[in-house]
């Protein structure tokens, strides 16, 4: 079986947007790209301040509620479909809860060629770059660079602290075409 999805998990500003832009430069088929920045940018404002949606606290902290939930479990299980349907597509997705958000894609992603990759950064690159992109609320890359990544299983690991995106998307790509 050929990979059918790669899910990319690591913190605020780890680089995996850069990653996934090069994958679908170097991987030879199309790949479709399905963020969760792209998820949260699609749900109503009233979503982004309601006790259900997802909050994002001046400390860089992110709280998450049922409705928002809700609709993430959607969401992942339409990228799945996605994937059943003939599509490639690489996810780029900060693991919030850990072990337990993987444990949510695994049951959507149940019988897929799944290839599970680690973006690390250490906290303090990953903060110069969120304070560069000047769209995050400072704290979040530190708060999120070891944390979403307690407890989960990956195939691979890249760390994008001294490595550039293309090169770990090259990492990435010879592994994805192995499998």
């Amino acid at each position: 079986m050929t990979t059918q999805v790669i899910v990319l998990n690591g913190g605020s500003s780890s680089g995996k947007s850069g990653i996934v832009r090069c994958l679908q430069a170097v991987l030879p088929e199309p790949w479709l790209a399905a963020a969760i920045d792209t998820l949260v940018d699609s749900m109503p404002a009233s979503l982004r301040t309601a006790d259900g949606g997802i909050e994002f606290t001046a400390d860089g902290g992110v709280n998450v509620g049922a409705e928002f939930r809700r609709l993430e479990a959607a969401w992942m299980e339409g990228v799945a479909a996605t994937a059943r349907a003939g599509a490639r597509v690489i996810v780029d997705d900060v693991f919030l809860g850990g072990a337990e958000s993987q444990a949510h894609w695994q049951k959507a992603l149940a019988g897929l060629d799944v290839l599970w990759v680690g973006v690390r950064c250490a906290s303090e690159v990953a903060s110069g770059r969120e304070i560069a992109r000047g769209d995050r609320t400072r704290g979040m890359a530190a708060a999120q660079a070891d944390s979403v990544h307690e407890g989960v299983v990956y195939d691979l690991e890249v760390d994008t602290t001294r490595t550039e995106s293309l090169e770990c998307a090259r990492t990435i790509a010879a592994r994805a075409e192995r499998a």
